[in-house]
């Protein structure tokens, strides 16, 4: 899988200029009906419910990345920082924001791709990998995905139990494809 290059950002008269945001990990991003935010620095999850209260996962976003209540028309819809981050608010007519939905629909057919699989394991390696070319860093002998997410999380993104995922996990590490330093994920590239 190949990493996504980001379209280099061009400041806009169309901008606001406003001084980026700062929001803590665990933080929701505060979505109003007509914002954008662009990711400056960070790591955020968009993110949905079903009635039972199961959430499910729709999309991963770093720097450069946008989101935004415009973004969806699926209700409950909320964007939940993974790390700390910094965001800017553009305008509906940013320049920006015609190339920045590009990349948008873009990785969401690559994470779509993958959450689709028909096998779990296939899903979920899949995700690691995807994971590690957004987000990690290359390393001696694999990307770490400094991320940290729960078995849960991963369990909620793909479509399975945590057992499950846990189970793989430990299937993954014995047969050498990812290694842990504690709740990290070196993914090793050799074996992909």
């Amino acid at each position: 899988m190949s990493r996504i290059a980001f379209i280099p950002y061009h400041r806009s008269s169309h901008l606001r200029i406003l001084p980026p945001q700062q929001a803590l990990k665990g933080d929701l991003l505060r979505l109003k009906p007509d914002t954008f935010w662009k990711i400056e620095a960070g790591i955020v999850r968009s993110q949905t419910w079903d009635e039972e209260g199961r959430m499910m996962t729709l999309g991963f976003w770093g720097e450069g990345d946008i989101v935004g209540t415009p973004l969806s028309r699926i209700k409950p819809y909320q964007v939940e920082c993974l790390t700390n981050v910094q965001v800017t608010e553009l305008l509906p007519e940013s320049s920006y924001l015609l190339e920045a939905l590009l990349v948008h629909v873009w990785k969401m057919e690559e994470f779509f791709s993958i959450i689709h699989r028909p096998l779990i394991s296939d899903r979920f390696l899949g995700l690691l990998e995807w994971l590690g070319n957004q987000f990690g860093e290359s390393t001696p002998g694999g990307i770490l995905l400094n991320l940290r997410l729960t078995h849960q999380d991963f369990a909620d993104t793909i479509g399975t139990s945590r057992v499950t995922v846990t189970r793989l996990i430990n299937q993954f590490e014995h047969e050498g494809k990812i290694a842990r330093k504690g709740r990290l994920f070196k993914i090793c590239l050799n074996l992909l």
